[in-house]
């Protein structure tokens, strides 16, 4: 199963139970293996003990529908989305630095030391809405009805970095390179925007993080979500007014 397109699509998972024991409310951290090597998902219980009659239907995200029709046998847990990070810091080799003794085959009880820097780590500093003026979150994206969990899955670091791997971490209105005039504490910074508002996308659309989204600077990212005569400027706009 695609965990990252389910999540785009839903904000949660129906997740085999087993005979694992679980209350509404748990956090459940996701480690994703090879080649990723690192968590990436801070997830929530929302329901338990689901049956195959109360669980969505996610059958489109597996490779292997044989592995879906016997996977509906059990019972089931929800757990929803509540952050979303791609870090450095959470790689499997700093986690065997910090508490964890092996790389994880099963669920382990998050205790201690592993707790605390895992915590630590698993906040994503990018999806904040920064320009709340324009970006509407009561609108759609991503084929689900926006909640600040989905909200906040569409501002990810990991959707971000797609953005920044394709196109550069660069203003790419004024050309400001961060690392180039701050040195390390300006390295991989950047804001990346939306070419197309959020208010303006509907219910089916899927925001692409090459084509739709673009890198800039506070300032410039400031002035694109400036209305001049109750429009807003496009990069290229913005570029033509720079002295």
């Amino acid at each position: 199963m695609t965990m990252q397109a389910h999540l785009k699509k839903f904000g949660f998972i129906d997740w085999r139970q087993g005979n694992r024991k679980y209350s509404t409310g748990d956090t459940i951290y996701i480690y994703c293996t090879r080649p990723l090597k690192r968590v990436m998902y801070k997830t929530i219980v929302e329901k338990v003990e689901l049956t195959k009659d109360e669980i969505v239907n996610d059958s489109e995200f597996w490779y292997d529908i044989e592995g879906y029709t016997n996977s509906l046998n059990g019972k089931f847990v929800r757990i929803r989305l509540v952050e979303q990070v791609n870090r450095n810091e959470l790689e499997l080799k700093y986690l065997l630095k910090n508490g964890l003794n092996s790389a994880p085959q099963s669920p382990i009880k998050l205790i201690g030391e592993l707790k605390i820097y895992i915590d630590r780590y698993m906040v994503d500093s990018f999806h904040e809405n920064v320009f709340p003026d324009s970006d509407n979150t009561e609108q759609c994206i991503e084929g689900a009805k926006v909640s600040v969990l989905v909200n906040k899955y569409e501002r990810s670091s990991v959707v971000r970095q797609k953005c920044i791997d394709a196109n550069g971490c660069y203003c790419h209105v004024c050309n400001m390179d961060f690392e180039k005039i701050y040195g390390e504490i300006g390295k991989d910074f950047i804001h990346v925007h939306h070419l197309k508002p959020l208010n303006e996308i509907g219910e089916e659309y899927i925001v692409n993080p090459v084509n739709d989204l673009i890198p800039v600077c506070p300032n410039c990212h400031a002035m694109l979500h400036r209305k001049i005569n109750a429009k807003y400027l496009s990069v290229e706009e913005l570029k033509s007014l720079l002295k």
